[in-house]
Parts: C-alpha cells; structure tokens; sequence
C-alpha cells in the first residue's frame, strides 16, 4: 500500500475489522464488505452451515463461482464483439475498395 492508504473500518458477522485502503478503492471496499456480510448472514440464519470457518468459506466460494461465471460471460462477449468489429471492418474495406 502506498502512503496515501488509509484504514477503513467495515464490519462483518458482527465483527470489526480495520483494512488499510487508496482513498479511490474506500467505496468498493466498503460494497464489497456489505455484499460478504450479507452472504455470511444469509448462510448463517439458513441453519445450513455452522460455524465462522465455514461460513466464511462457503460465502468466499459462492462469490468466487460468481465472478468466475462473470469473467466467462466477459469473455464470450468480448469474442463476439471482436467478430462482429472484424467483420464490419471487412465491410467497411470492401466498400472502399469498390466504390
């Protein structure tokens, strides 16, 4: 962290926690908090999963699974969209070339 870090004070199950943080990074830090937080409690009051450890754990998969599921969705549309810039490209050429 460089020198322009500052502690952000987010709270988890109940829990205090101080984590050091750029000035730019505080309100997703602070999101990201609340949206582990509610995974924990949602696991927690379902009575499926006991104990901190493994609460903690389950949410931190769940949320992984989410992002891994996001990043191939970013994939497949990126592919798709350089597709379809190529191909308009390939357009934009041909015209060119044969007014």
């Amino acid at each position: 962290m460089s020198k322009n870090s500052l502690p952000v004070t987010v709270i988890i199950m109940g829990k205090e926690y101080k984590i050091a943080c750029e000035p730019e990074e505080r309100d997703n830090l602070i999101r990201s908090s609340i949206q582990l937080d509610e995974q924990m409690r949602k696991m927690r009051d379902s009575g499926k999963v006991n104990g901190a450890d493994r609460i903690a754990v389950m949410a931190a998969l769940n949320l992984a699974h989410e992002l891994q599921v996001l990043k191939n969705q970013n994939a497949i549309l990126s592919q798709s969209l350089s597709e379809c810039l190529t191909s308009m490209l390939h357009k934009i050429e041909n015209v060119l070339e044969n007014p």
